[in-house]
């Protein structure tokens, strides 16, 4: 009952001019196991697939062996989401506006991330790997079940596994000894 009186409680809270529902903005959904709107699994894959772009771009520059060849498949994989994702809205079948740059939290993520080198940055490239991932999985898994667009409903059911695995890879970062960098 209580969870039944929160969901409520952020459906009234959330209009739809805000650009994401409070919901999901919280972390409420997520607990709750509330799939998201289309507008915000669309807003939040597209800011993922920038930020994991973008940070696994340093990551080529500055990290280790282990997270180059981490941030290789990272920029390969989410590229190739970005693009379907993109592909979906364009050809009508989801109705959401893509954003086209990064949200104020993912945005100082990479500021850090620019600022820092060596162990600094192994610690905090590695740490928002993991929790972006874990993110990432909950999303799709949430509109996998609950999505109210068939075609992405579809789509995220079929990305799941690559998410899945890309979780295990960024929780095994820093757990082998790297070559070229002392930790």
């Amino acid at each position: 009952m209580r969870r039944a009186v929160i969901a409520f409680a952020c459906v009234l809270l959330a209009g739809p001019a805000l650009a994401q529902s409070l919901g999901e903005k919280t972390g409420v959904n997520s607990a709750l196991g509330v799939a998201p709107t289309t507008a915000d699994f669309v807003k939040e894959v597209a800011v993922s697939n920038m930020f994991e772009i973008e940070s696994s771009k340093l990551a080529q520059q500055k990290g280790t062996a282990q997270e180059k060849s981490f941030a290789q498949q990272m920029v390969t994989d989410h590229t190739k989401t970005s693009s379907q994702l993109k592909g979906l809205v364009g050809d009508g079948k989801v109705q959401a506006t893509l954003p086209t740059a990064l949200d104020s939290s993912h945005q100082s993520k990479l500021d850090k991330l620019k600022g820092v080198t060596g162990k600094d940055f192994t610690s905090d490239y590695n740490s928002y790997q993991v929790s972006a991932h874990e993110d990432a999985v909950s999303l799709f898994e949430r509109y996998a079940k609950g999505g109210d667009n068939s075609a992405l409903k579809d789509w995220a059911g079929k990305t799941l596994p690559a998410l899945r695995h890309h979780l295990d890879m960024a929780q095994e970062l820093g757990k082998a000894p790297s070559v070229g960098q002392s930790k």
